[in-house]
């Protein structure tokens, strides 16, 4: 269990404090899931820039290469780190037929993710995935790189593995997270199966 203060911080020998207040959005009034993201940066440091930036979006944690964890946003606050949603009753196939119909049609173009993303939004968790004002974030350190496809010809982008250390660190926060705020495990989810994402992003993640 993690002992966490009245501001929203863990006090914990695993877990550095450096908050960036600039990426939090107001208060978090339930904790319903977690999203586990690759940076898509080098290092840790070239995120902790980017948090320093107006409009910067970013999650509560980040994990380094060396498997050092950084608590970077209170866990009482929103943080923009999922974006736009997928249809979470289309996906498990349990929408109601006409909805169904409705999200199939808009899902034959990607030009429509928005449009989904506003149905889903205004629905209440559980009909929902976990979004940003329900949901911890965390971040890995982990670059995507340019290769081409040898079916298609393309390119297309391919994020680097997750080392053993983060991968480790990454199980050990999610058990604590999972038994202080009574998250179901089965609301753990990488970023890709439930927002609008490259779908390589955390595919090496463990926990």
């Amino acid at each position: 269990m993690l002992y966490i203060d009245e501001g929203g911080y863990i006090d914990a020998e695993r877990i550095i404090l450096k908050i960036f207040n600039n990426i939090e959005r107001g208060k978090m009034d339930a904790v319903n899931g977690i999203v586990v993201h690759q940076t898509n940066a080098p290092t840790a440091s070239s995120t902790f820039h980017s948090y320093q930036t107006k409009g910067a979006t970013g999650a509560h944690f980040l994990i380094d290469r060396d498997g050092t964890i950084y608590q970077t946003a209170s866990l009482f606050q929103i943080t923009w780190h999922v974006g736009r949603l997928q249809s979470r009753c289309f996906l498990t196939k349990k929408c109601e037929p006409t909805d169904f119909q409705k999200v199939a049609e808009l899902e034959k173009s990607w030009r429509n993710s928005d449009k989904v993303h506003q149905i889903e939004k205004v629905k209440n968790y559980p009909d929902r995935f976990p979004s940003n004002v329900d949901s911890i974030g965390i971040e890995i350190v982990g670059k995507s790189t340019r290769v081409i496809n040898e079916n298609t010809g393309k390119p297309e982008y391919i994020y680097e593995e997750v080392n053993d250390s983060q991968n480790g660190s990454l199980m050990w926060l999610i058990k604590e997270l999972v038994a202080t705020l009574k998250v179901s495990t089965s609301e753990i989810y990488r970023h890709p199966e439930i927002g609008r994402k490259n779908f390589t992003e955390a595919s090496t993640a463990k926990w």
